[in-house]
């Protein structure tokens, strides 16, 4: 992977100072700019195209909780703050982390790893969504199913009737909504994967793979209840859930 690009905004120099000796010590990093005013900052942001923003959250004039609500789609953003308080909110606008202030080194490397993580799976659900279309223009475009082998019988399958999909060892568990007993199938998560539409279904943990149109509801902790089935969503696959959610979110 290429080095993230990433701006800084903080009022105080010696914030940006820190934050800055920190990205070049951080070979995952590249500093595309930093600010102390943040107004000055938003009217750059479009023009930068960050992956990852620090943001300070208190400062004068526009403070980062409002700030993040401007940036590029594409731009992550992890917060500093001097103010604890203020952890909750940031994560109400699907920030990637929250740095304490003052920041060790060690807490901003495990905050770039996150950063990395999320734009590694992004990148891995383009892939895969390319693929998928390339394949589909190869063969049949308008597919709506495929075949699985249950109990010696190939079975057809319609994609849109399929709630989720649980992995279970050696077998996959095929959730259906017109059946209220799932499909048992000798087959593997992966492959049930590349089965399916990149656009319409998500893995959310090592055993789980949602219909994001089944989607009942998400609870407070982030989990997904579909037909009355918690189902968890677990850190490898939060942030492109995450950002799932804000890209449907109405605002």
């Amino acid at each position: 992977m290429e080095p993230l690009r990433c701006v800084i905004v903080d009022d105080e120099p010696l914030a940006v100072k820190m934050l800055e000796n920190f990205v070049a010590r951080t070979p995952a990093l590249t500093l595309a700019a930093s600010f102390t005013d943040p107004v000055e900052a938003i009217s750059r942001l479009a023009e930068l195209q960050p992956h990852l923003l620090f943001l300070d959250i208190q400062m004068p004039d526009l403070d980062g909780l409002s700030l993040s609500r401007m940036v590029p789609a594409q731009t992550r953003i992890i917060f500093t703050t001097a103010f604890k308080q203020y952890a909750f909110e940031s994560y109400e606008v699907s920030a990637l982390d929250f740095l304490l202030k003052p920041i060790r080194y060690q807490k901003f490397l495990e905050a770039v790893g996150k950063a990395q993580q999320w734009f590694s799976l992004m990148e891995g659900q383009q892939a895969t969504a390319t693929t998928a279309a390339t394949v589909a223009a190869g063969s049949s475009p308008d597919r709506q199913s495929f075949f699985v082998k249950v109990d010696g019988k190939m079975r057809k399958v319609d994609i849109a009737d399929i709630r989720y999909v649980e992995g279970m060892k050696d077998y996959v568990l095929l959730h259906l909504a017109s059946e209220p007993q799932a499909l048992v199938t000798h087959n593997t998560m992966k492959s049930m994967e590349d089965q399916l539409p990149a656009d319409r279904f998500m893995r959310v943990h090592r055993s789980f793979i949602v219909a994001l149109d089944k989607i009942d509801s998400v609870t407070r902790d982030g989990d997904i209840l579909i037909a009355g089935r918690l189902i968890p969503v677990t850190d490898t696959y939060r942030p492109a859930f995450d950002a799932y959610l804000q890209k449907h979110s109405l605002r």
